[in-house]
């Protein structure tokens, strides 16, 4: 499909995505006339996103309006679907099965802001159908699943919760080819690795390890440690293994970046960077990630800021 070398375990990846790509944009086209209605639930999805999301807030800013809108809308959906599978309750699975219908819904209850944003971004920038459901799918595994044998199976799972995301936002932010497709998976799974190294002690008090069972026995590493916080020599070597896959994956994805509508790239990187910058955190701290939450500060994304301008505003930089 492009240039950048296929590795085995992102190959069903791309069928998946090309299968979305190939299917419905909507069964019908929605009719949506109110306008002042509209307006207030794109509102209501940036409220949600600066509350929940700094970082994801500061890249869309870098966005047109509308695609800013359509950007913070797609958070929104994000957000409220993660939280039904978070919060863990005896109906989580049918409260998803409801928000599922819901947000996927031609007529959205109006109270429903989140559902109406969506529908609206949906239908404006002509997002398949499908990625939507892909997504709900991947957060709903949480409720079944809590551990991973493989990276394969790890990443399977990074793609439903985080390349579909990436796929949905290559929609709204528009590209030039289909080849812009691999990039776009492979950025998605590398954010959510670093999710997932940044928040190992979170997850594993509420029960769940994302880590992959075979490299953590390979690096002898227990649950028993997880449990205790324990950073040994053996941690750091496993952590050393997981950013540096990690970072080479961005680098891998970076050059996608370049196939995007000039209007988006800028926050695309950012974007990037910013999450990227997570693991140079994580290495600051000894790879401690039981007794504290990794993260970037406004002042050192606003420093990296110029140098993603220069990159984003000539594409061959990004190169």
């Amino acid at each position: 499909m492009t240039g950048l070398p296929e590795q085995a375990w992102e190959l069903p990846l791309l069928h998946q995505a090309q299968e979305a790509l190939n299917s419905v944009v909507m069964p019908v086209t929605p009719r949506i006339t109110d306008d002042q209605a509209v307006a207030q639930a794109y509102h209501d999805c940036e409220r949600l996103t600066a509350e929940h999301s700094r970082s994801f807030y500061i890249a869309s800013a870098l966005l047109p309006l509308e695609k800013r809108q359509a950007a913070r809308a797609l958070y929104a959906f994000c957000r409220v679907t993660d939280n039904i599978v978070d919060e863990m309750g005896e109906d989580a699975a049918e409260r998803l099965s409801a928000w599922r219908n819901q947000v996927l819904a031609l007529h959205p209850p109006r109270h429903d802001s989140v559902s109406l944003a969506w529908l609206t971004a949906r239908a404006r920038y002509h997002i398949p159908w499908k990625y939507s459901e892909q997504l709900l799918d991947g957060v709903g595994r949480d409720l079944v699943q809590d551990r991973y044998q493989s990276f394969e199976e790890l990443a399977a799972y990074a793609y439903g919760v985080a390349s579909t995301v990436g796929l949905m936002s290559m929609h709204i932010i528009g590209f030039r080819h289909t080849e812009a497709i691999p990039y776009a998976v492979r950025l998605g799974v590398a954010l959510q690795l670093t999710n997932i190294l940044r928040d190992v002690g979170e997850d594993f008090a509420a029960g769940r390890v994302y880590l992959p069972q075979d490299e953590m026995a390979f690096f002898g590493i227990s649950e028993e440690d997880l449990a205790a916080g324990v950073v040994s020599d053996r941690w750091r070597r496993f952590m050393v293994f997981q950013i540096t896959r990690n970072r080479r994956l961005y680098e891998e994805a970076w050059p996608g970046i370049g196939l995007l509508d000039a209007d988006g790239r800028l926050a695309i990187a950012a974007a990037a960077a910013f999450y990227r910058a997570i693991l140079d955190d994580i290495e600051a701290h000894d790879y401690d990630v039981f007794r504290r939450r990794a993260y970037v500060s406004t002042g050192r994304k606003l420093r990296l800021m110029p140098g993603l301008w220069i990159r984003s505003r000539w594409p061959h930089a990004l190169y």
